[in-house]
């Protein structure tokens, strides 16, 4: 299971992540860093990726386009890359059943109506 990660999120969570989420990559590792959403949705799609982003636009193109990719959305703005790397690492079973179901695209991490 390989998350890809959206240049809103630290590339150093690829390295965090390795014992979890092992050939994870970030978007600028792959030349992708000012890339458009349309791009990057094609590499995961063409790479076997799951989508790691705060960005909804990821959750229209999904609903739009359908799967490959699938997208987990951390809905935790002001957060911290440790923060990040923990829910994550908690989320790690989820993310696992998500990724190999077939019925949704978008995986919502974080809180749903909190601020942060």
């Amino acid at each position: 299971m390989k998350l890809l990660l959206d240049e809103n999120l630290s590339p150093r969570l690829v390295e965090q992540l390795s014992d979890l989420y092992p050939g994870s990559a970030h978007v600028q590792k792959c030349g992708l860093g000012s890339a458009g959403d349309a791009a990057i949705w094609e590499y995961a799609k063409s790479n076997d990726f799951t989508i790691v982003s705060k960005d909804s636009d990821f959750e229209e193109r999904g609903i739009l386009s359908g799967s490959p990719p699938k997208l987990d959305w951390i809905r935790a703005r002001n957060c911290t890359s440790a923060e990040v790397e923990s829910l994550l690492r908690a989320a790690f079973s989820s993310v696992k059943r998500f990724v190999q179901e077939d019925e949704e695209t978008c995986l919502i991490l974080g809180p749903r109506h909190g601020n942060k």
